[in-house]
């Protein structure tokens, strides 16, 4: 039996686009865990728990090889810091914010518009260079994020009337950007060390939060239902995604890997129509299309 199981372990980490398929699955129902954790769990005592859990499965994991590359991690901790402030407590924080106040559907495809915004990042902070199809991509992008904040109505950016929940959703976005433009000088150290100590990190900065919510009287304590979707949070989109995801860019590259993360506002939809019962508008479809056609475009020039 624990040879077979090795064995099938062996296949699933020779499988790229199984791999990656799976952890844009898993991604996407994140959106959905959000919407089932509202009212069994307050979302910054949520967001510590995650970090929790998976801080404890990564310890069990490679706590060793933590200590055994901390002489590459010390003299750039600060920027890691700095790093899982953005792309972890500050976007997961918003997220199940943002979830009390949204749709799945909706928290899906503004997630989707967060490759263009990298791209944007990137021409910000490093001066990347950009074509005329990757500013057509990104404009379509942000074209069919307007339409899901307006709910399709676009002549309500003349009243600014926003749902706050998609407003919230997309501050996540841009901080979930500027940490995805900052990876390309993160410490020269194994992802899953990388991804360690940022975890780390985010459970030491999400315990203010929570407290935050204790002191403020607004904290709600987990219910065995708010523990099991936790438990999932902090297992598959978190622990067991992120390392399909850095097998599946070892094995052919982050240009190709990435172009996987367009399947994340699709699952998130469609899991929400399905798990939910969440009704899948017009406008959705519409501004679906124009958020993954814009990063089709933005990206065409980007993958080998």
């Amino acid at each position: 039996m624990f040879l077979q199981a090795k064995a099938l372990g062996q296949s699933l980490f020779s499988r790229p686009y199984l791999l990656l398929t799976l952890t844009m699955l898993f991604w996407g129902g994140n959106a959905v865990a959000g919407q089932l954790v509202v009212g069994e769990v307050s979302p910054l005592m949520l967001t510590f728990l995650r970090w929790l859990l998976v801080c404890s499965f990564l310890l069990v994991t490679a706590g060793r090889r933590v200590i055994a590359e901390w002489s590459g991690v010390r003299p750039r901790l600060l920027w890691i810091t700095g790093m899982a402030l953005c792309g972890f407590t500050g976007f997961n924080s918003l997220f199940y914010v943002a979830s009390h106040d949204t749709t799945a559907v909706n928290i899906g495809i503004l997630q989707g518009s967060i490759p263009v915004l990298v791209l944007l990042g990137a021409f910000a902070l490093h001066r990347t260079r950009v074509g005329l199809l990757q500013v057509v991509g990104a404009v379509i992008t942000i074209l069919g994020v307007m339409v899901v904040a307006t709910a399709g109505d676009i002549s309500r950016l003349t009243t600014l009337a926003f749902n706050p929940g998609d407003v919230t959703m997309m501050i996540a976005c841009l901080f979930y950007s500027a940490y995805a433009s900052a990876l390309p000088n993160r410490p020269k150290v194994s992802g899953l060390v990388f991804f360690t100590v940022m975890s780390l990190v985010a459970c030491v900065t999400t315990l203010p939060l929570a407290l935050y919510e204790v002191f403020s009287g607004t904290v709600i304590w987990p219910t065995p239902k708010g523990w099991a979707i936790g438990l999932y949070i902090a297992l598959f989109p978190s622990f067991i995604a992120q390392i399909f995801f850095m097998r599946g860019v070892e094995l052919i590259g982050p240009g190709r890997a990435g172009i996987f993360v367009n399947l994340v506002p699709v699952f998130a939809a469609g899991l929400a129509v399905v798990i939910l019962s969440e009704v899948f508008h017009l406008y959705h479809a519409v501004a679906l299309v124009l958020v993954l056609g814009g990063i089709w475009l933005s990206e065409r020039r980007k993958v080998s």
